[in-house]
């Protein structure tokens, strides 16, 4: 009786216990399609300049901008997915973030997107795809819809009719105006696929122009990711590039810096000093990685270094974190 009993408690509990853990469909699709909502509804507002509630026509024009910022989170976790199941570690499907576009704040509608892996991770290299296959997914696809939004920006026509007294001599003066911060890479794409011919927006207007607004936003969610942290992509790439050790100071290093800058931009903006060079936000991105991220990598049992190839892509990776980053990318100014 008891070897009967045994057997049967193994045959019926065991499996169950190894059985994976299979993806709530139902869950990914309904954050998924809530997120385009909010995401469509916000690229209205950023497009227009309009408050809701909107007809169907309204809201058609926010989709260049909604389909823009999805296909960019989409394409970065998506890349972060297949790399897991190459190297066939178990991983969620993306979760997708919504966030309701709520009247004068600053929203893009959504906070982005994250899968989980349900095991850890043992092997240098296959921690190293994982966290690069994300980015530079992301990265490409963000690059084309900027390219294209550089190379077709709509003519003065456009900007008038948000705002048909832009050009008078009192348009802005009342009030604050929103700045989006440029980026090595955002500059040189303008200088070369813009028509210098004809009117370009300067960056307290960039936000009406959805493949601008969404490309820009795409590198934004890049370089936040791109730090060399703790569990950020960036993380996990130093990590498996330069070893524990390395890997922890470029962390405190990398920490510092954005800590200062989030500290100049704070007093920039409380001593109204007009520096211009620092962002409140990074302050706050910074402690969220310290006190929450850590700094510190997971260990990763695994001696065997990266191959040549593989280190290319992660000073590569390095590189579009440099060019994408920007020092104050939000900034609200007084005329």
């Amino acid at each position: 009786m008891p070897e009967s009993f045994i057997d049967f408690f193994k045959s019926s509990f065991r499996p169950k216990l190894k059985e994976k853990k299979k993806d709530n469909y139902l869950l990914h699709i309904g954050l998924f399609i809530v997120t385009f909502i909010t995401t469509t509804i916000a690229g209205v507002e950023w497009t227009t300049g309009r408050l809701g509630p909107y007809e169907i026509e309204t809201l058609l024009k926010g989709l260049p901008y909604s389909i823009s910022i999805m296909v960019i989170i989409s394409f970065h976790e998506f890349g972060h997915y297949f790399a897991a199941r190459y190297h066939s570690i178990s991983a969620t499907l993306p979760y997708y973030i919504p966030f309701p576009p709520i009247s004068y704040l600053i929203n893009f509608g959504t906070m982005g997107a994250v899968i989980r892996t349900r095991q850890r991770i043992y092997s240098r290299k296959a921690m190293f795809d994982i966290g690069i296959a994300g980015p530079l997914s992301g990265f490409a696809v963000c690059l084309v819809i900027l390219i294209y939004g550089f190379i077709n920006v709509p003519g003065i026509d456009y900007i008038l009719s948000i705002h048909p007294d832009y050009f008078e001599p009192e348009f802005g003066k009342n009030g604050l105006s929103l700045v989006f911060g440029d980026s090595i890479l955002f500059t040189s794409l303008k200088a070369i696929f813009t028509d210098h011919s004809k009117y370009f927006p300067p960056m307290t207007e960039i936000y009406h122009y959805p493949f601008l607004c969404a490309g820009w936003f795409g590198l934004l969610i890049t370089s936040m990711n791109m730090i060399p942290v703790g569990q950020l992509d960036g993380g996990h790439i130093a990590y498996t590039m330069f070893g524990e050790e390395n890997s922890y100071k470029v962390s405190v290093i990398a920490f510092l810096i954005l800590f200062v800058v989030g500290l100049v931009g704070i007093v920039d903006g409380a001593l109204e000093l007009g520096l211009g060079i620092g962002w409140g936000g990074w302050l706050f991105w910074s402690l969220i990685l310290y006190f929450i991220i850590r700094l510190k990598h997971p260990p990763v049992p695994d001696p065997v270094p990266l191959s040549e190839g593989r280190m290319f892509l992660g000073y590569l990776s390095l590189l579009i974190f440099v060019i994408s980053f920007s020092p104050a990318p939000i900034m609200l100014t007084l005329p």
